[in-house]
């Protein structure tokens, strides 16, 4: 693993027998990635915030929902009490806009 995405202050790893996937800040990926490694840059990141029990069902799917309705292709990433969505830079405007018609509620941006 490069030691450069322990450097980020969010980082995901997700293997399985396909594929490796490293999602971190954008910040700390070099510019001179290998060209055997394809590096996606321009995401921003929405955490959802509250307590998320495994026996909490719709939010994730809700939020998408209403992204995918108006376009917005999303990432999600998830830890046992996190979900986060990364969007694309230009989409986040948008997205931040639609959530809150919904009424869901943004601390930042």
């Amino acid at each position: 693993m490069p030691a450069w995405v322990y450097e980020s202050s969010f980082f995901s790893i997700t293997r399985t027998y396909e594929e490796l996937s490293i999602v971190c800040q954008e910040s700390n990926i070099p510019a001179n990635v290998p060209a055997n490694i394809r590096a996606e840059r321009d995401w921003s990141c929405l955490k959802v915030e509250g307590l998320l029990d495994f026996g909490l069902t719709g939010i994730l799917a809700g939020i998408s929902r209403v992204l995918a309705e108006n376009k917005v292709s999303i990432f999600a990433v998830s830890t046992y009490d996190t979900d986060y969505i990364l969007v694309k830079e230009r989409d986040l405007e948008l997205s931040v806009r639609v959530l809150k018609d919904k009424g869901y509620e943004f601390k930042s941006p």
